[in-house]
């Protein structure tokens, strides 16, 4: 008995589709089909783009540009955002409507998720320091030899995002630098667009003056004439659907997850964990990028997903407390300390390698390697004995 990972397909999920009743039937159906049961336990993990659809958690660029209009002035300072057109710049063209000027302020070699505009090594050789020089769009574009583009995508993103805001009839003016606070020499209504490190840069540039200074969390954290809204995260999360139309994040992940929990149980009889689960945390190795563009993996799950892994570390254990021994009696010995471990093993020797995370981080970010992002069709992930470990 050992950890699956299974995508389950489920039907194209439309607004106001039950999310729970599809996700639910899905996973029983393939059961049947497959010939698999169900365990206690075992974590069923909906992906949070059709929660949020089945929900109607949308909003018009219109709303965007009315909320930024209501909460900032007409020069808008928009600073580190990443670096997407999936994901920031359907939210840019709402702020550029709702502003006359906007100055963005980029940090560099890259964003906040990996995303580079220049390589370091370039950097190092012209002598600039990032974390001190202010650098202009013209400067940017001499540094990278007059084209600045994505290595994966292609796109030159200063011009995008500059074209973008000038397409909304506003001005635009793009910087760089990684001094947050360097915003308030343009404009004292910002908005702080990094996801995970925005608190910081938020205290920053307040510490500096700002006094008008919000984060992407405090933009349709209310509904907007009727508009769809996340009161956790706001913009934070939300995805491009139309050119005219982005889906937020969901806003009822809790619901739905003991919606799965509590139906399992009704008709099976099982208990088992359920999650909402984003994008996962890891990172490329090749492109440098950090998968984690949500504002958090999971946001939404049962009480038996809380907390971080209490695990040996076998191989310690192996090499060390047992080197003389081999075969069944290495697995009996192995298999006895597992069952008298402490409850809480943090900063004990035996549990040193072990992955020090979030088990709603570990087990969404396996889920969203299992699904994928593109046409694989499997929105749905059961996870099975996860926490089923070597002495069973």
């Amino acid at each position: 008995m050992a950890t699956v990972s299974r995508g389950i397909r489920a039907p194209i999920i439309r607004q106001g589709d039950d999310i729970v009743r599809i996700t639910v039937d899905s996973v029983l159906e393939a059961a049947k089909n497959d010939g698999f049961t169900l365990h206690d336990r075992d974590v069923i993990a909906v992906t949070e783009a059709v929660v949020a659809r089945a929900d109607g958690n949308y909003a018009r660029v219109d709303d965007i540009a009315a909320d930024v209009k209501a909460k900032l002035g007409p020069h808008i300072g928009v600073v580190f955002p990443i670096l997407s057109r999936n994901r920031f710049s359907i939210c840019l063209k709402g702020i550029a409507r709702g502003a006359k000027k906007v100055t963005v302020l980029l940090s560099y070699p890259s964003d906040e998720v990996g995303n580079h505009l220049v390589d370091p090594e370039v950097l190092e050789d012209k002598g600039v320091n990032p974390w001190a020089d202010v650098i202009t769009a013209e400067e940017f574009y001499a540094l990278c030899g007059g084209e600045c583009r994505h290595p994966f995508t292609g796109v030159d993103y200063i011009d995008f995002y500059k074209t973008l805001i000038e397409a909304e009839g506003a001005e635009a003016e793009i910087i760089f630098s990684n001094r947050p606070e360097v915003i308030l020499e343009h404009t004292g209504d910002v908005l702080c667009c990094d996801t995970h490190t925005r608190t910081r840069t938020q205290s920053r540039i307040k510490k500096h003056g700002g006094k008008n200074v919000l984060t992407l969390c405090d933009i349709l954290n209310e509904s907007v004439n009727g508009s769809g809204c996340c009161p956790d995260y706001g913009l934070l999360g939300s995805n491009k659907a139309t050119e005219e139309l982005v889906k937020l994040f969901p806003r009822n992940a809790r619901e739905v997850a003991y919606g799965i929990q509590g139906l399992v149980y009704e008709r099976t009889g099982v208990r088992v964990e359920a999650m909402v689960y984003g994008d996962g945390a890891f990172k490329d190795p090749v492109g440098k990028i950090w998968e984690l563009a949500d504002p958090v993996v999971s946001p939404g799950y049962t009480d038996g997903l809380r907390g971080l892994p209490n695990e040996l570390k076998l191989k310690f254990l192996a090499d060390n407390d047992y080197a003389g021994l081999s075969g069944e009696a290495l697995a009996d010995k192995i298999r006895e300390r597992i069952r008298e471990k402490d409850r809480d093993l943090k900063g004990s020797m035996l549990s040193e390698g072990t992955t020090p995370r979030m088990l709603t981080d570990l087990i969404g970010s396996l889920c969203d390697l299992t699904s994928g992002s593109g046409d694989k069709g499997t929105p749905i992930v059961l996870v099975q004995d996860y926490f089923v470990n070597y002495a069973g």
